[in-house]
């Protein structure tokens, strides 16, 4: 099979090789997926990078936590009529070396669920990482009838789908955007406000959207960045889910803390409870087959050109998808 990869760290064009590797074969209760699009997400850059100060895990790494692709094989335990099966996959390089950056990708057969008949595979290489965080975030924090919620980011892969989720549980969506045409494609999502951060005073912009209160949930990709806001942005007694760090350290005034006693919680994509997966593609599967979901667009690239697609990634092309397409 034709395959990329990397044996040392660095940048795109300096670590990754394209070339030919045996293709690899399902152990029991594994399937085998041929890809058609390998989705790329930031987290697939810090191994290769080594911006996390960690070394490569294994002697080579074939990338991309996401894909979408036909099963074409599997292995003991998983039932053959699972063959022919189109799914998007997930978690494909989590605690093992070859991930979906190929056109073959070995997976545990919870992590390549059934594709809609209405999801193309280019969507579907773009679920994984974005889908499950947003999903967790948004229902992390029990019932958001009424509530506010203020979506970090919300043009951002994960951002995106925060908004459509927390509208559907009936909340007030206020997002975060970096432009005027962001601020448009916001709310085809369903934001109710926009702020652009480029051009606005985010905290004042916030107190005044909530009517002094500040935002019930924060949904949060860049805490280091806004924590000093929160006084501004967030009520009593309201919740911060932090999923993306944003820079190095963040703080908050700890007065302000104990005064109006906030919920600040840290989520980790890769280590959610088994339940919270199941029920992210239950409602997905439910939400896409009725078409009630919306989609960033994508950029495509060849898997010769993964270094240029790592490259567009770490530009922070925020309101585009890269997409391996492998077909």
């Amino acid at each position: 099979m034709k395959t990329a990869w990397c044996a040392t760290q660095g940048a795109p064009k300096d670590v990754f090789q394209v070339g030919e590797m045996p293709d690899p074969m399902p152990e029991a209760g594994e399937v085998r997926v041929r890809v058609y699009a390998s989705g790329a997400n930031p987290t697939d850059t810090y191994t290769r990078s080594g911006l996390r100060r960690r070394g490569l895990p294994y002697p080579i790494i074939t990338p991309h936590q996401d894909g979408a692709g036909v099963i074409d094989a599997v292995g003991a335990g998983v039932p053959a009529k699972r063959i022919g099966e189109r799914v998007w996959i997930y978690m494909a390089q989590w605690q093992r070396p070859f991930g979906t950056a190929a056109e073959y990708c070995v997976v545990p057969s919870e992590r390549a669920p059934c594709l809609p008949d209405n999801c193309s595979f280019n969507i579907g290489a773009s679920l994984g990482v974005p889908w499950l965080t947003a999903h967790y975030a948004v229902n992390a924090d029990g019932p958001l009838e009424g509530k506010t919620v203020l979506v970090g980011g919300g043009t951002g892969a994960v951002g995106y789908y925060c908004i459509q989720i927390a509208k559907a549980r009936g909340a007030r969506v206020i997002a975060t955007v970096g432009s005027a045409a962001k601020g448009v494609l916001a709310r085809a999502a369903g934001a109710d406000e926009v702020v652009d951060f480029r051009a606005e005073d985010v905290g004042a912009r916030i107190g005044a959207l909530s009517g002094g209160n500040g935002a019930d949930l924060i949904l949060e990709p860049f805490f280091a960045k806004n924590a000093n806001l929160y006084p501004q942005m967030l009520a009593k007694n309201g919740t911060v889910i932090v999923y993306g760090a944003g820079g190095a350290e963040g703080t908050i005034s700890a007065s302000w803390g104990i005064q109006n006693q906030p919920t600040i919680r840290f989520i980790y994509m890769y280590e959610f409870p088994p339940e919270a997966y199941t029920r992210a593609i239950a409602d997905f599967t439910a939400l896409q087959t009725a078409g009630k979901l919306k989609h960033l667009p994508v950029r495509e690239f060849s898997l010769d050109q993964i270094a240029k697609c790592h490259e567009a990634v770490e530009a922070g092309n925020n309101g585009t998808r890269m997409i391996l397409n492998l077909d």
